[in-house]
């Protein structure tokens, strides 16, 4: 967690290669203007062990964060989030039973958060299972716009994503600020943002 004052908005978008797909993370200013790169990932496919690792750059010399499964090939695996050094800032699990329905997680920091997070739709988080298993339909890249809310156990949202229309994913990264100026780790909230897309079928 970092107690100091930080980006708000992010804008996350994915591009899908052959044996990989690729992550950039820019900030978002209040007006919704684009600002610099502040990381770039790549998630190998079929990893047998997922992990992700973020840099500062296309050029991957300099780590910025990372996050990795702690178990193989594992429905309900929980994932630690892992700072430049190593040291873990965080963590994330899927809630195999009540995602069956509708896509939920659990969030926590080492400060002791446990936030809870699910598809803000009801209805589309049905649509989109029912999508999944027609034959051939599945295939087709989704048409529908979904998005998830993390809120700590008094209520407040920690982390919002909302995926915006655009012909490769593309999402809007929130990270609101509490009134007493605590807000979730921009590092922690991003991994898990990205784990929304690239791990969502599994």
């Amino acid at each position: 967690m970092s107690h100091t004052a930080v980006t708000e908005r992010y804008a996350l978008r994915q591009k899908i290669t052959m044996m990989v797909n690729r992550y950039e993370i820019r900030t978002v200013d209040a007006s919704g203007n684009e600002g610099a790169v502040v990381a770039v990932a790549q998630q190998k496919r079929m990893a047998l062990k997922e992990e992700v690792t973020f840099y500062s750059d296309e050029s991957r010399s300099q780590r910025v964060f990372s996050f990795k499964a702690r178990q193989r090939m594992d429905l309900g695996a929980t994932y630690d989030v892992f700072d430049a050094t190593g040291a873990p800032i965080g963590w994330f699990r899927k809630d195999f039973g009540k995602s069956l329905l509708r896509s939920s997680w659990h969030l926590g920091t080492p400060d002791g958060l446990e936030a809870f997070g699910t598809e803000r739709n009801q209805k589309v988080a049905i649509v989109r299972r029912v999508w999944d298993l027609v034959p051939y339909v599945g295939e087709i890249p989704l048409p529908f716009l979904f998005h998830f809310d993390f809120a700590a156990p008094d209520g407040s949202v920690v982390l919002s994503s909302e995926r915006k229309r655009s012909l490769r994913d593309r999402y809007d990264i929130r990270l609101p600020q509490a009134s007493n100026g605590w807000q979730l780790d921009w590092r922690v909230g991003l991994a898990m943002a990205v784990a929304l897309d690239a791990l969502q079928s599994r």
